[in-house]
């Protein structure tokens, strides 16, 4: 798990693709300290720490992450978003973060308001029930708060502080995003999908089959 509070921005120093595709990235948060089979945030994607050496670490894309995620279209030289896993009794300053991207998003437009950054972002369909006004979002790693929602974009403002210490600031219309949606809301988005469906019963609401059609086990 992670909160979303980025705290480095690292660089890609190297890329191998192939069954597993290996990316090597340079970074300030002193990768020799990091455990061998540690997870690492990078743009929003969990990925694990395979290697180490120095102020480099190595972590592994599996075709799927590539398919799902940004990660597929990075090169040497591209600067990422990274965070270290939660620690059980760290400060939660984001929202929880699982670190497992829903979509691709892209940039639709961008422009300054007061000291902050404005930026509008597609909003993919499958997403739509999870996001609300002052709801959260993760965008590339970040933990961000939703300003306005629309049919088919929302909107979040950037502070000063997250367009110096991220690499979103630097997005212009056409780039794109990794998104997760708010782990919560999206259970229960997918709680009140299931309403009135078959498994639920005669009337609908949450019973015993809605918990387990939506993933969970009953206990007791």
């Amino acid at each position: 798990m992670f909160t979303g509070l980025i705290q480095d921005t690292g660089t890609i120093t190297r890329i191998v693709p192939g069954g597993m595709t290996d990316v090597w990235i340079r970074t300030s948060l002193g990768a020799e300290a990091f455990a061998l089979g540690e997870s690492i945030a990078v743009d929003g994607a969990c990925l694990t720490v395979v290697e180490k050496g120095g102020d480099t670490f190595r972590v592994q894309a599996a075709p799927e992450t590539l398919r799902r995620t940004t990660l597929g279209a990075r090169r040497s030289g591209d600067k990422v978003n990274l965070e270290r896993a939660l620690a059980l009794g760290d400060r939660l300053g984001g929202h929880l973060v699982s670190g497992h991207v829903d979509a691709v998003s892209e940039v639709l437009e961008t422009f300054a308001e007061g000291g902050s950054w404005v930026m509008v972002f597609r909003l993919p369909p499958e997403l739509a029930p999870c996001f609300i006004d002052k709801g959260s979002v993760t965008i590339d790693g970040i933990s961000l708060t939703v300003n306005a929602v629309e049919a088919d974009r929302f909107r979040v403002q950037l502070i000063p502080e997250t367009q110096e210490r991220t690499t979103l600031h630097a997005k212009g219309p056409g780039a794109q995003v990794n998104l997760e949606g708010d782990l919560i809301g999206k259970y229960v988005a997918r709680l009140f999908a299931l309403r009135g469906a078959p498994e639920a019963g005669q009337g609908g609401g949450l019973t015993e089959a809605v918990v387990r059609a939506a993933g969970f086990t009953p206990r007791g």
